[in-house]
């Protein structure tokens, strides 16, 4: 198979950057790498013919395929732990004062495997244990990639990825598996898996979101892209609710409603 032409790697780019969000404009040889032995195993006999499947399949299993091969997924246990403690410390208290239905509704967006969703329900699970029956507090993490859902719902980690975690927590919520370390069922439990792209342009939930985890998933995206997603997520905050971003992120306040907390951390008035 001949190497991926300027012509289909700008089609190609385009094309994820409509579809998914994806700013892959600067990263042909990583397109090119991931893209080449998938399109050859898959009997597509060059880029174009591929790519003209890709744009005809009314299914979007090639779609989702795609993403799949191209989005890229890292995260750990406690990365960027100042956020985890400003959700522990500050935000938990006020929203326990001020939420009157009880009904917390936390949303990881760009989950990955899955770990910041499960600190999220820990640091939940923790705070509320006195009153865990007064309260409805699972979280909802969505990713577009299928195989790190699958990773997350199978929930097992070895113990070098558990290591950063508390020793409460090794200890309480982890029980040994074949493979390594399972968090416990009542964590697992506090956490809805969902496959999402953030590039819908409407968002399908009824109720709005009191947090908002949206953490080193728009370093990815263009300024155009990004500025369309931080206003869809305004619109489904609730009022004094928050978007916590990664700290390579910002967000230009010029075109936003979110007010300034502090680096990575804005509220909606």
């Amino acid at each position: 198979m001949r190497n991926l032409s300027d012509d289909d790697f700008i089609k190609l780019s385009e094309y994820t950057r409509q579809r998914f969000g994806i700013d892959l404009s600067q990263k042909k040889s990583m397109v090119e790498s991931r893209l080449k032995n998938y399109i050859s195993e898959k009997g597509y006999e060059s880029f174009p013919s591929y790519y003209h499947f890709l744009i005809n399949d009314k299914t979007g299993t090639e779609a989702t395929a795609l993403a799949d091969r191209l989005s890229t997924n890292y995260t750990f246990f406690m990365r960027e732990v100042e956020h985890f403690n400003f959700f522990r410390e500050t935000i938990l208290p006020n929203l326990a004062s001020s939420v009157i239905s009880k009904d917390l509704r936390i949303w990881s967006a760009g989950c990955s495997s899955g770990e910041e969703a499960y600190t999220l329900a820990m640091i939940l699970n923790d705070y509320f244990e006195k009153d865990r029956s007064k309260w409805d507090k699972k979280v909802l993490a969505t990713d577009i990639s299928s195989p790190v859902l699958e990773l997350a719902l199978e929930a097992t980690y070895n113990d070098d990825q558990i290591k950063d975690l508390p020793g409460i927590w090794r200890m309480n919520y982890f029980e040994p598996v074949p493979g390594g370390k399972r968090l416990v069922k009542k964590i697992r439990d506090e956490v809805i898996f969902r496959r999402f792209n953030l590039m819908e342009k409407s968002f399908p939930f009824k109720q709005k979101f009191h947090v908002i985890f949206c953490r080193n998933v728009m370093i990815y995206f263009d300024n155009e892209v990004k500025r369309e997603l931080v206003n869809r997520f305004y619109d489904c905050t609730a009022a004094g609710g928050y978007l916590i971003i990664g700290h390579s992120e910002s967000l230009n306040r010029r075109e936003t409603n979110y007010q300034y907390v502090m680096p990575a951390v804005y509220r909606k008035g």
